[in-house]
């Protein structure tokens, strides 16, 4: 292929939803390449969040050919999502100023809470948009809309928060990769899609103390508002996958979380 010739790798796909990813082999070296990666992927290296940045390439077609050392490990498993480690990598980012700076130079999208519930309605799907659980969700979303930070107060936010996306190399080091969803906005975004996916909603408020959260009502409410966004666009994305079984899983999920607001 067109791209092996130019970059002087052998690839081999790597599975995922956009196709850019690829194992190069040339030799006995191994490198992880992906077509039109964020430039802020150097950044990232730099702060050790994700595997060191070898080079860059611009192909003759136009893409730009990014490669990262190869990370022999494995990506977490969901069991091991609740663990400090993860929470800890996630809170490195979003203090990170220098990122920050990085990703407003490079055009970083800025998301308010009106912005991404903006999004979460787009496309939304009539038969889900129609679901009796959803309508209330989305009643509810609407009416306890949180107040906005300025920009000075929001943060780096990953906006993939998944297990797939956490990666431990065989020297222990956990790194955060997969960053096409990145953008500046309430760390909250993050935080809640880590408890949305991978904490049981009736242990939503211990972990929130585990990981020593604010106690403060307000927030408390913010985060679940995060969470209640980020379950309805997991809905959405599995709908579109017609992964039925994941939907009513999630519903159920949707229905307990509306029920501890309620109490």
């Amino acid at each position: 292929m067109e791209l092996e010739r130019e970059s002087g790798w052998q690839l081999h796909p790597i599975g995922g939803d956009t196709g850019q990813a690829y194992m190069g082999t040339r030799n006995e070296e191994r490198l992880f390449l992906k077509r039109n990666s964020s430039p802020f992927l150097a950044a990232l290296s730099l702060e050790g969040i994700s595997p060191k940045l070898v080079w860059t390439k611009r192909t003759g077609n136009g893409d730009v050919l990014t490669a990262q050392e190869w990370c022999s490990g494995r990506t977490l498993d969901k069991k091991e999502m609740y663990k400090t480690n993860v929470f800890n990598i996630i809170k490195k980012v979003h203090g990170s100023h220098s990122l920050k700076r990085m990703l407003m130079r490079l055009g970083g999208i800025v998301l308010n809470a009106a912005d991404l519930y903006e999004q979460t309605l787009f496309d939304l799907a009539f038969d889900l948009r129609n679901h009796p659980l959803i309508r209330e969700t989305l009643v509810y979303i609407k009416e306890n809309m949180p107040e906005d930070k300025n920009s000075d107060e929001k943060v780096v936010c990953h906006g993939d928060i998944s297990h797939k996306n956490l990666l431990m190399s065989t020297d222990n080091h956990l790194y955060l990769v997969d960053w096409d969803s990145v953008v500046i906005s309430d760390a909250c975004f993050d935080i809640s899609q880590l408890m949305e996916r991978y904490i049981d909603p009736l242990n939503w408020d211990s972990w929130l103390d585990t990981i020593e959260f604010s106690r403060e009502e307000i927030s408390r409410k913010k985060m679940y508002w995060y969470g209640l966004l980020n379950l309805l666009n997991d809905l959405k994305y599995h709908h579109q996958k017609q992964d039925y079984i994941r939907m009513n899983s999630e519903l159920l999920k949707l229905q307990m979380i509306l029920n501890q607001i309620k109490n």
